[in-house]
């Protein structure tokens, strides 16, 4: 979703540019279906740390043959920490997005490598220099990630919603209800054993099923695994992994317990509550902007859903508030693309 207009405008000018990622549930579906070819090297490490580092270790080791055989004159990543190791081993120039420091383990693996950080204009200098690097190796954006495939495709067509309304099987006449689920295998969730989000989303389940669809989009095989058998016949659990932007189209209310689909559901203007587990910035800017509210509690998350869903004047107030926004925000990719490819 973030790089894929990057890798268009690369071709476009000429470069040759090598796609990778590690095998991983939603990127690898998700890049199908937006027919970016992607070399997959090595696996998701899983939510133990053995486990992470191993895999991580084997990543690094295939990522240096097949970056050694490519030449790459600059590598791109989204603080991938094998790909900082790679670039760095090999004196490849390297370019980092990151938008959470809250995922420390990664900052600190990454962040003291990168030769530039791009990062959204609400998260602090000082929030970097802690992991060593300079201010003048960072570039901030006006902007949150998800401007970048919103500004270029906008809210899908209504036949392609009601196509997406008959593949779930949702009641028409009800409201919908998204919810996404937390990574709890990444490891500012894992290694400090943070409580899931289980008990919030029970009580909306328990409280909202029968007047409305409720949604649910979860991040990892066991997660759907779980859910199904928890929810049976009261919620719809996603079984493949879709167009988030075209999930989101159909929500009346959104729920999230991570941070980019809830920057991106309230950029479009829906009624977006968090129930994230950790306190992030982006999260932060959105409440102060008006964009999202956080629940606290399962009975604080019952009431803010139960009223945002009956208010239509709230519900057209957050169209227009998002619209204003998004309209003035910068597009991340461009201003990355002007980087490189200006004269030094």
């Amino acid at each position: 979703m973030f790089f894929k207009p990057a890798i268009d405008l690369f071709k476009e000018a000429g470069h040759e540019s090598l796609c990778t990622s590690r095998e991983y549930r939603e990127v690898v579906e998700l890049s199908k279906i937006k027919q970016l070819h992607l070399k997959i090297v090595g696996r998701h490490g899983g939510a133990g740390k053995y486990e992470k580092l191993c895999e991580s270790a084997n990543r690094i080791f295939e990522l240096a043959h097949l970056v050694k055989e490519f030449e790459p004159d600059v590598a791109i990543s989204f603080s991938s920490p094998e790909a900082a190791r790679v670039a760095f081993g090999l004196g490849v120039s390297h370019i980092g997005f990151n938008d959470s420091p809250h995922a420390e383990a990664v900052a600190r693996l990454t962040i003291p490598l990168v030769d530039h950080l791009f990062s959204p204009w609400v998260i602090p200098y000082s929030a970097w220099n802690m992991f060593g690097i300079p201010k003048t190796r960072i570039t901030r954006y006006r902007a949150l990630d998800p401007v970048v495939w919103l500004k270029r495709s906008p809210l899908s067509s209504s036949s392609l919603t009601s196509n997406l309304i008959n593949e779930i099987g949702l009641e028409t006449s009800k409201k919908n209800v998204l919810i996404r689920l937390e990574e709890t295998k990444a490891s500012y969730i894992a290694d400090k054993k943070i409580e899931n989000s289980i008990s919030m989303v029970d009580a909306i389940v328990d409280n909202l099923s029968i007047a409305n669809n409720i949604i649910i989009l979860c991040r990892y095989e066991d997660q759907i695994t779980e859910l199904t058998k928890r929810y049976r016949g009261k919620a719809y659990i996603m079984q493949n992994v879709l167009d988030g932007t075209l999930l989101i189209s159909l929500a009346d209310l959104f729920i999230g317990a991570g941070g980019t689909m809830t920057a991106e559901a309230s950029l479009l203007g829906k009624p977006t509550i968090s129930i994230a587990p950790v306190r992030f910035y982006i999260e932060k800017y959105l409440i102060r902007s008006g964009l999202v509210k956080r629940a606290i509690s399962s009975r604080d998350l019952v009431r803010l859903s139960s009223k945002m869903l009956l208010d239509k004047h709230y519900t057209t107030t957050q169209k227009n508030r998002a619209r204003h926004i998004l309209d003035s925000m910068d597009d991340p990719i461009d201003k990355m693309f002007s980087f490189i490819t200006s004269p030094a």
